[in-house]
């Protein structure tokens, strides 16, 4: 027969152990201090931010994990940890696609933790300008969904822009009606983000057949406007419904239940290599038969596998375009870079948009 151990007992051990645990992270805390100063003496004067760094640690507390914990939530207590430290050193400043309580919010909080200066920016446009000009150092944007496919305009912006991708993050989108109503019947109009409208096509249809659907800005946004009208009703994250004081109505209501938003880190700054990255490109080629094979021959030549490419309109003349490509691999990986070699000499125009370490959990 199991010995049940007293109450008071196990306590008293959980009192102990909170007390090595907030110990040892206070000197982890003062180890990240004396990384500041070291890197400030070396003339290091920007952000002492680090996604490769980062990435290797959060993979390696994955690879020790012995549970019961589930890696996620291992990994999401020494994200805020690291987050707490690396504020210690020199507080982040990150722009985001806002309002407050969108997903890109939520994006921006998994990958670099709640100890960040999080700042609302209105359009993907301004937070591209924003991280530009240096009023911030990084900008987070959402550029794929699983069910609707790229946002063009995150795309559209590297065609002109200096900035490098550093950082991607993934997060299992969930789609919740919301409002002040308690009963479906009451609602006469739903707003929501296009993209939301659109994951949660079926589930309207069935439920709220007739019930005109009217894209707004935003999911926060939605959320806002379903607080102003009591028969209004918001398709957004849980986090609008808290913020707003809204009812959720019915939650998970997308059509897709692995539906996934993918969101870049933008910045000024090229990880390492890490063993697990991504580099993102962009090519323009000669408007010519076999353009397109001469593009995708090289990577097969070297091995390297392609994850995504997308063709958008150059903006330089009609019916010209550029592709977008995501391969396996950094540019410090010498079957990348031969790869890249051979691709620069057969094309126009070869932009090395970013490596950096693939999503961690």
């Amino acid at each position: 027969m199991t010995e049940i151990i007293p109450l008071s007992e196990l306590r008293q051990k959980i009192d102990s152990i909170d007390g090595q645990i907030l110990k040892l992270i206070n000197q982890r805390a003062e180890c990240a201090i004396e990384v500041a100063k070291t890197k400030m003496a070396q003339g290091e004067t920007g952000n002492f931010y680090r996604p490769d760094r980062e990435a290797l640690v959060l993979r390696r507390i994955q690879a020790l994990n012995p549970g019961p914990l589930s890696d996620e939530t291992a990994m999401w207590f020494f994200r805020e940890i690291m987050s707490a430290c690396l504020a210690l050193e020199k507080p982040l400043e990150v722009a985001y696609l806002g309002p407050e309580g969108t997903f890109t919010q939520q994006a921006t909080f998994k990958h670099f933790g709640h100890a960040v200066k999080d700042i609302p920016v209105a359009t993907i446009q301004e937070i591209f300008t924003a991280v530009e000009n240096g009023h911030y150092q990084f900008g987070v944007v959402p550029v794929e969904n699983s069910t609707e496919g790229v946002i063009a305009h995150t795309l559209d912006q590297f065609i002109n822009s200096p900035l490098k991708i550093c950082g991607e993050v993934e997060i299992r989108v969930h789609q919740n009606l919301m409002g002040q109503m308690d009963d479906l019947k009451q609602i006469t109009e739903v707003f929501s983000h296009q993209q939301s409208l659109a994951q949660c096509r079926q589930w309207l249809n069935i439920h709220l057949p007739g019930i005109p659907c009217t894209a707004v800005s935003s999911n926060a946004e939605a959320a806002r406007l379903a607080a102003q009208n009591s028969d209004k009703a918001a398709i957004a994250g849980k986090v609008a419904a808290e913020l707003y004081n809204l009812n959720v109505l019915e939650k998970n209501i997308e059509d897709d239940c692995k539906n996934t938003t993918r969101f870049i880190i933008i910045g000024n700054i090229s990880p390492d290599s890490t063993g697990n990255d991504k580099t993102s490109i962009l090519v323009s080629t000669r408007n010519e038969s076999g353009a397109l094979f001469n593009i995708l021959r090289p990577f097969a030549q070297y091995q390297i596998g392609l994850s995504h490419i997308e063709s958008r309109p150059s903006r330089q003349g009609l019916w010209e375009y550029v592709f977008f490509i995501d391969i396996n691999g950094h540019t410090q990986d010498e079957g990348v870079r031969q790869a890249l070699a051979v691709l620069e000499e057969n094309v126009n125009l070869l932009k090395i948009l970013g490596s950096y370490p693939k999503a961690v959990i």
